[in-house]
């Protein structure tokens, strides 16, 4: 198995239509999470959906940053790292996975999730404009399947700190250690 990105991994989620986009924001922010990105950067009027990414890094653990920025498409064009933009339109991931790893290596690489129209800068901008399949489909299994190639399947040994809750797997019901018992990793 390839090695996972040893860098820093951020999610920009590009635009945000209040109303329309608000799960798929915050399901970005949570996939971002759950599948081995060190934060997310979110427009402005995505508070709800930040909100949400903080209070479930809160109540399950962390390191994660959440950051509301007024110009996400500012956030692409200055930024000093390797940048990736997720599109259906792009090189297929399996192609590129090795490069943009080590690009990310030791660097703080950037993840571009779209919403609306996104504007041709942000495709001249990324160092790769990549695919997950040349389907049409949701940006969030997009994200997922991206993070987990570029951190090897990483993602599922992370280990969460500062947690109030955490899920037990178990073959069937719910079990949760909760807020008042030891909810800390890795013991069980």
């Amino acid at each position: 198995m390839n090695e996972e990105v040893a860098g820093d991994l951020r999610v920009l989620r590009l635009s945000h239509r209040p109303g329309r986009d608000d799960r798929m924001t915050t399901h970005v922010a949570l996939t971002a999470r759950a599948f081995g990105a060190d934060g997310v950067i979110l427009p402005e009027g995505a508070g709800q959906a930040a909100r949400t990414a903080e209070d479930i890094t809160d109540r399950f653990g962390g390191p994660f940053e959440v950051e509301q920025v007024a110009d996400p498409q500012n956030v692409v064009a200055t930024h000093d790292g390797p940048v990736v933009h997720l599109t259906m339109y792009g090189e297929p991931l399996e192609e590129v996975v090795t490069s943009v790893r080590s690009a990310f290596d030791g660097a703080v690489g950037l993840i571009v999730v779209g919403g609306g129209k996104v504007p041709g800068a942000v495709y001249e901008r990324a160092d790769w404009n990549v695919a997950v399949g040349q389907q049409p489909h949701s940006e969030i299994a997009a994200l997922a399947v991206c993070l987990d190639r570029l951190t090897a399947g990483g993602w599922a040994d992370r280990q969460w700190t500062d947690a109030d809750r955490r899920i037990i797997p178990q073959a069937s019901g719910k079990r949760v250690i909760g807020e008042g018992e030891s909810a800390g990793y890795p013991e069980d």
